[in-house]
């Protein structure tokens, strides 16, 4: 009897050589993904922008992108912009990784609160991001160009109630 090896997840800062995968994933998720050219932007140019990937390694040793997290840090306030979990790796506690991440980087680096748009119609997500303390404090009407959806717009007041600057360990620079 064999004993297959578990899959090992590791996160990491976005780099240009990941752009490919995670655009190809950005596609098959979102009905408007964001452009090559967007995440070039983010991984070279956007002093504010700080994005990971979480990857998992299988028991052959084929490294691939699992998740991904696009957060801009604006003065106090981190910005969820873009967080995707590959379906075939959803419900492991990916997306909370990364948010607890990214979170604490944010607030390691001064940010008081937090903001994120997701879509109404998105239980699953809205679920993460209120088992973190978001709130719904406003709807964007008709904010998605696909089908004229509209955006919950969920905040996240105090940053520092969720300990993340003394449970977090300091990351590698980018």
């Amino acid at each position: 009897m064999t004993i297959a090896k578990p899959l090992q997840f590791r996160m990491r800062p976005m780099r240009q050589a990941d752009i490919a995968a995670v655009l190809k994933l950005e596609q098959a998720i979102f009905p408007t993904p964001w452009s090559k050219n967007s995440y070039e932007f983010e991984v070279e140019r956007n002093n504010a922008s700080d994005p990971w990937v979480c990857v998992v390694t299988n028991a052959t040793g084929q490294v691939k992108i699992a998740a991904y997290v696009v957060p801009w840090l604006l003065v106090d306030e981190v910005h969820i912009a873009n967080l995707a979990v590959a379906p075939e790796f959803r419900r492991r506690g990916l997306a909370k990784r990364l948010l607890l991440h990214v979170l604490g980087r944010a607030a390691q680096k001064g940010a008081q609160s937090a903001r994120l748009e997701v879509r109404a119609s998105n239980p699953a997500a809205q679920a993460l991001y209120a088992s973190f303390g978001f709130q719904v404090v406003a709807r964007r009407t008709r904010y998605y160009h696909d089908n004229g959806e509209d955006a919950l717009l969920m905040q996240l007041n105090q940053l520092d109630h969720l300990g993340l600057i003394q449970n977090t360990p300091q990351s590698a620079a980018r």
